[in-house]
């Protein structure tokens, strides 16, 4: 029994050194993107088991989930070679520790490669992304003793994880297992091992030469890893879960800590083992922090003022999403600015870790291997890719005879498009979600192509609310940062702000003598759907501005204005959808008026002209936007 602390036992070298991150390339933050990864990923993951999660497809984990993956397992791969020249047996462990038994399938299946089922009943096997964990071969064949092992309630219930060929390939170390438990005691179950059982032991045996677990070099778990277990060739943890407590912390990082060997050097010390850690935010200094008490806030009414300022009320279409003809001659693409994909630390998370302990050797985690991979691959890849997604006929089979043209535009688009940086690599566009990025700029410089040539993008409306007003705006806020709206100008009392900025636009299009009315769009429902990797979403724009551009008050222009200081990936595919579909779809309906969108992209900087700048890029928009619209 020891009442060490393991602050205690780190200090004095009988365990191993955690490294975890202490700085990275991602702008901005706090603190290391990896050190907490959760926090940066929890919305995207699956919040139920896989008892309740239904069939969920591996490819679609989070970019910054998959970037941490192969970080640590680059890591990793250094440190097996490293083994592997000095003859040690078992090869190093790494674990992932996961919030539920959704999660750890998914990131098991990534790894390790699963069996995919087809709807007619058909079976193709998709091979694990890092190679050393794989558990099938080049030709689809799973090994009959795994790389990789999936541990949690529902695993060891089915024994799932254990190839039938299993008990054949492991003959001599069950019946070493069997001779263990006869001296236990255990004759009966001795004889009659289950399939649970044998998962159990292959679990406790991870590392140890000659024993069922001795091929394991990758355990993905739920909970289980903060029970008791005492392999001691684990040298890299990754946690996919939620730390509340700095003891929660301390149970899962402990796993990784026992040392290989506790023999003293010349000096008279040990010598020094690492132990490799992403996503647990382990803090080696940490203090209780109490939260001071929170006052009440005051809290508004925001409402459409009838019958007062009726006559200022906006009307809008509700988009449900769009619909474009079929191209019937030779693919084109337009490319603008906005079909530029930049890979950066933000977008597929950090490319570049430092991982430190308290004392000792630094180390980086990079994604510098997947620089090896052939481009001609990379294109190819998200040719299948754009082609599976975006252009299928009506009975839902691939158009496979655009294959060739549709990969011409893709290795045009990496060409001219793709900007990578920040230790970021063409092949990420491996990763689901940042194919599906690169799939949504392609399609959609396709689609301008074909819009230039008169073929119309059609807007589909929401069948059961069509349309929304200002007219039925009606909501309470606590919020502080808000503008008092002119009662010329603003069919609303107030306009709920987003930042400063926003602010400075309300006085600036109140006084405009071209604006005849504007509404800062919240509480209205007035949203644009696009789709952001393979997610859709719905984006929200800041205001719509009604302009008088020469044509009379019957037919005023409806300018939509986004107001945005940094233009991140988001923001791109946001505008890309507004001039792409949204207002030539809109336009084309010919119900709701003539539609615009303009973006205000400049922070500027509090001087003394602040108010001089922003008034001019105000009326550099409107007389832009009037000479495109006639």
């Amino acid at each position: 029994m020891s009442d060490f602390s393991l602050m205690d036992a780190i200090e004095c070298g009988i365990v191993k050194l955690p490294r975890v991150p202490i700085a990275d390339n991602v702008p901005g933050g706090d603190t290391p993107m990896f050190r907490n990864l959760w926090e940066h990923i929890k919305k995207e993951m699956p919040k139920k088991g896989r008892a309740k999660g239904g069939q969920l497809d591996p490819s679609t984990l989070p970019t910054q989930l998959t970037s941490a993956l192969e970080a640590l397992y680059g890591h990793y791969k250094e440190t097996a070679a490293l083994w592997k020249k000095d003859d040690i047996p078992a090869p190093p462990c790494f674990i992932v520790v996961c919030n539920n038994t959704a999660t750890s399938k998914l990131i098991h299946d990534y790894i390790a490669g699963y069996v995919k089922t087809f709807e007619d009943g058909s079976e193709q096997t998709i091979n694990g992304r890092l190679p050393l964990f794989r558990n099938f071969d080049d030709n689809g064949n799973p090994y009959p003793r795994p790389r990789t092992l999936l541990i949690d309630s529902r695993q060891l219930e089915s024994g799932e994880g254990l190839d039938k060929n299993f008990r054949a390939m492991a003959a001599d170390e069950i019946e070493r297992f069997k001779r263990e438990m006869k001296q236990r005691g255990q004759h009966k179950e001795a004889e009659n091992i289950t399939d649970e059982m044998l998962l159990r032991e292959v679990m406790n045996t991870v590392g140890k030469p000659g024993q069922l677990g001795d091929t394991i070099r990758c355990v993905v778990s739920v909970a289980m890893l903060t029970e008791g277990w005492d392999a001691n060739n684990v040298t890299h943890v990754l946690g996919v879960r939620a730390f509340g407590t700095q003891l929660l912390c301390e149970q899962v990082i402990g796993r990784a800590l026992r040392r290989q060997s506790y023999e003293l050097n010349d000096d008279g010390r040990f010598n020094v083992e690492y132990a490799d850690v992403l996503g647990i935010p382990f803090d080696f200094t940490a203090e209780p922090v109490v939260a001071p008490p929170q006052k009440p806030a005051r809290t508004i009414h925001v409402h459409a003022v009838n019958p007062q300022r009726s006559a200022l009320e906006i009307r809008f279409p509700r988009v449900a999403g769009y619909r474009t003809e079929p191209a019937k001659e030779r693919l084109q693409a337009h490319f603008t600015d906005e079909s530029t994909l930049e890979l950066t630390s933000q977008l597929i998370g950090a490319t570049e870790t430092l991982n430190s302990g308290i004392i000792g050797k630094q180390v980086d985690l990079t994604l510098k291997h997947t620089a090896d991979v052939r481009p001609s691959q990379v294109v190819f890849e998200l040719t299948t890719y754009l082609l599976q997604a975006k252009y299928r006929d009506k009975d839902g089979q691939p158009r496979n005879h655009l294959f060739g043209q549709l990969k011409r535009i893709c290795r045009q688009w990496i060409d001219n498009c793709l900007i990578c940086k920040s230790g970021a690599y063409p092949a990420q566009l491996k990763y689901k979600m940042i194919a599906e990025m690169a799939s949504e700029k392609i399609s959609a410089a396709i689609t301008r192509a074909e819009t230039d040539k008169g073929r119309p993008v059609r807007a589909i409306l929401d069948p059961y609310n069509p349309a929304g007003s200002t007219m039925h705006v009606n909501f309470h806020t606590s919020k502080t940062r808000r503008w008092r709206t002119d009662s010329r100008r603003c069919h609303i009392n107030w306009a709920i702000l987003d930042s400063d900025w926003e602010g400075e636009f309300c006085r600036v299009v109140e006084s405009h003598p071209r604006v005849k009315a504007y509404v800062k769009n919240r509480g209205m429902g007035f949203e644009a759907p696009y789709r952001m990797g393979s997610v859709t979403r719905r984006y929200i724009p800041d205001f719509i501005v009604l302009i008088d551009d020469g044509r009379g008050n019957d037919d005023l222009l409806h300018l939509v204005v986004e107001i945005k200081g940094y233009r991140g990936e988001d923001a791109k595919e946001k505008r890309s959808a507004m001039e792409t579909y949204w207002v030539p779809g809109v336009n084309h309906l010919g119900d709701y008026g003539r539609w615009a969108f303009a973006e205000l992209t400049d922070v500027f900087q509090m001087e003394s002209d602040f108010e001089d700048k922003l008034e001019a890029k105000i009326n550099k928009i409107i007389d832009q936007t009037m000479n495109e619209k006639g």
